[in-house]
């Protein structure tokens, strides 16, 4: 097997109301997504969403390089959840926490 760099996925989850899905998604783009880019050490982002008619779930992956990479997005308690102030406009349940994952194994065309 190939040695794979040790990269770290923080996990975050929340949901909207459906008919914000799209608001969102394109506010996410406006502020989370930037903010994640622009940290050295993030290496990628995911964004998966579940849409149904009431509800729209968001599942954030992102991959950064070391714990330290973490914290310089995350700030002094990386395992709390970083908001943006309209946050609160969409959000109907949000995560505080994060989950970290070491990634073990990697397959497959993974850009889009």
């Amino acid at each position: 097997m190939a040695t794979l760099p040790r990269w770290i996925g923080r996990i975050w989850e929340g949901s909207t109301r459906a008919s914000d899905a799209e608001a969102y998604l394109d506010y996410l783009g406006r502020t989370g997504f930037p903010g994640y880019r622009q940290t050295p050490g993030n290496r990628g982002l995911m964004a998966f969403r579940r849409l149904d008619t009431q509800e729209a779930q968001f599942l954030l992956l992102t991959l950064w390089e070391s714990e330290e990479a973490i914290g310089k997005f995350a700030g002094p308690e990386p395992s709390r959840a970083r908001f943006y102030p309209e946050d609160d406009r969409f959000l109907v349940r949000r995560g505080e926490t994060v989950r970290h994952l070491e990634l073990v194994h990697a397959e497959g065309q993974l850009q889009p």
